[in-house]
């Protein structure tokens, strides 16, 4: 029969290698999440081809389903505005210099037809600006270019 004191040795080492395997396990783990993660993928932004700041208003429920200039019909729903200038159909970062918001529009109609207005934008984008209820507010736009035709 072994002596007493070999009894407890061995029940003694496994419990320190244990411990130590848990320890190393740790350690390698801390060290794990020590390591950069990978970057975030960017998404390309356009560059702008064309800026321009004034005032901006919205329309939508009294036209809603009227034929716009380039033949879609008008949804206020969707993110759309008119220009007077711009190739149709374009698109159109528009940000709310009140409040720093900002939507990407696709211009495809005409106007707007009050004077002192840069752009018409649908209630939809309105809404994402933040300012209906007020009717109009000065923006700033970024002309991203023409929209991208789909392959056929």
């Amino acid at each position: 029969m072994p002596a007493r004191d070999e009894l407890f040795r061995a029940p003694r080492a496994k419990a320190a290698a244990i411990v130590g395997g848990v320890v190393a396990l740790f350690a390698g783990l801390s060290a794990c999440a020590s390591l950069p993660s990978a970057p975030e993928p960017q998404v390309a932004t356009p560059a702008c081809a064309e800026r321009a700041a004034g005032m901006a208003s919205w329309y939508g429920p009294n036209l809603q389903g009227n034929p716009t200039a380039n033949g879609e019909r008008f949804d206020q729903n969707a993110l759309t505005a008119a220009h007077r200038t711009l190739p149709l159909p374009s698109l159109v970062r528009v940000t709310n210099l009140a409040n720093g918001r900002d939507v990407v529009v696709r211009v495809n109609d005409r106007g707007p037809y009050a004077e002192g207005r840069l752009i018409d934008v649908s209630r939809a984008a309105a809404q994402k600006l933040d300012f209906v209820s007020d009717g109009e507010t000065e923006v700033a736009l970024c002309v991203l270019g023409p929209v991208p035709e789909q392959p056929a």
